[in-house]
């Protein structure tokens, strides 16, 4: 008999941006192999110092040593960013905390994937479950490792057939009760944060730097047809990947900064409408006005969305959920990856990363 269980959890993600600690404590409820109601009950990104960010970015160039202290540390630091919001939001119930880490190195060509933050000091210090490490099986099975997204798209949001969330990285998942595809296909917020640094600023908020700028089709062309975007799915991209190929073709193209960023968003368009053919053409039909929710930061970039919308041609039906969606949708699914492990069922899908059997990732290190 399957019995009715509620689990409270935190969900940690840092993502490549390097904005912050994004924690989001839920409610959810699992019955009958699936999860049946779910609540987020707070949220929120917690900026990581200066001295983070930095150390987080030279990480991979860095020592063995380093590195290994790193993993310790951030340990340390992101237990400290989780005190402070379960003090905050008062977080009285918790099941386990699921935590995706930062990840460092990812080729799985080369079958690794190493993401800092480590579960086991983390779960001494709360003094809570921690789960964590929901990569490295599948890898170990010749899998992409990622996306990992199509979990919490499966188990969270009904009636969409297209899922796409912009965050350092683009990812688009499609779902249906016969098929589940998902792959990267852009460099995304990475990039466009990196030209917007070049003038001094964060970001370019709300795009209006983007949208001030021209097209530069010689730079598109040279984004568009990088090998990466020549590989057909299972595929994933890597931080190291954006960092030493595609962000030095942006800064060593002679051009404006609004150029480069105007040019930026019209490679991602272009990339989500060649992925979504790419979709299309695998299962062949599709609903009349399919939808896509879109998550992640860039969805706050309106310049961004209005050339996706453009490019899409109104084909599909595009949906803008709540801001905490929009924000923390990767946190939840860290929620829903760590209630799949407890429960023993598969959270990595071999039809998605391309992985010889589908597996049950993740470590568990109870708080005593």
């Amino acid at each position: 008999m399957n019995q009715k269980k509620t689990y409270y959890s935190l969900g940690l993600m840092s993502g490549s941006s390097l904005d912050g600690l994004d924690i989001a404590w839920s409610k959810m409820t699992w019955e009958l192999d699936r999860i049946s109601d779910w609540e987020l009950l707070s949220a929120e990104t917690l900026p990581y110092s200066q001295m983070w960010r930095e150390r987080l970015e030279s990480l991979p160039i860095q020592s063995a040593e380093i590195y290994a202290k790193t993993d310790v540390y951030f340990s340390y630091y992101m237990a400290e960013l989780v005190q402070t919001f379960m003090k905050k939001n008062g977080c009285n119930q918790i099941d386990f905390v699921a935590s995706h880490g930062h990840t460092v190195f990812h080729d799985p060509d080369r079958r690794f994937t190493s993401q800092i933050g480590n579960g086991g000091s983390l779960a001494a210090i709360l003094e809570q479950t921690v789960i964590s490490d929901f990569r490295v099986q599948d890898l170990a099975h010749s899998g992409e490792g990622a996306p990992l997204a199509i979990a919490a798209d499966k188990y969270l949001f009904d009636g969409f057939d297209f899922f796409v969330n912009i965050g350092g990285i683009a990812n688009i998942s499609y779902l249906n009760p016969k098929s589940m595809i998902a792959f990267d296909f852009a460099a995304a917020n990475q990039p466009l944060n990196r030209i917007a640094q070049e003038m001094g600023l964060e970001y370019d908020n709300r795009g209006i730097i983007a949208s001030q700028g021209n097209l530069l089709p010689e730079l598109l062309e040279k984004l568009s047809y990088l090998d990466f975007h020549q590989k057909k799915y299972p595929k994933s991209m890597s931080n190291q990947w954006i960092q030493k190929v595609f962000i030095p073709i942006l800064l060593e193209h002679n051009a404006s900064q609004p150029d480069k960023l105007h040019t930026l968003v019209h490679y991602i368009a272009e990339q989500l409408a060649r992925a979504l053919e790419q979709i299309k053409e695998s299962v062949r039909i599709l609903p009349l006005s399919p939808k896509i929710l879109f998550s992640g930061g860039g969805v706050h970039h309106n310049f961004l969305m209005e050339v996706i919308k453009e490019k899409l041609k109104n084909q599909y039906e595009t949906v803008i959920p709540d801001k905490e969606i929009i924000n923390f949708k990767e946190a939840l699914l860290m929620s829903v990856l760590g209630i799949l492990r407890w429960e023993e069922q598969v959270n990595a899908f071999s039809s998605v990363t391309g992985a010889k059997k589908s597996s049950c990732n993740g470590a568990i290190y109870f708080a005593k």
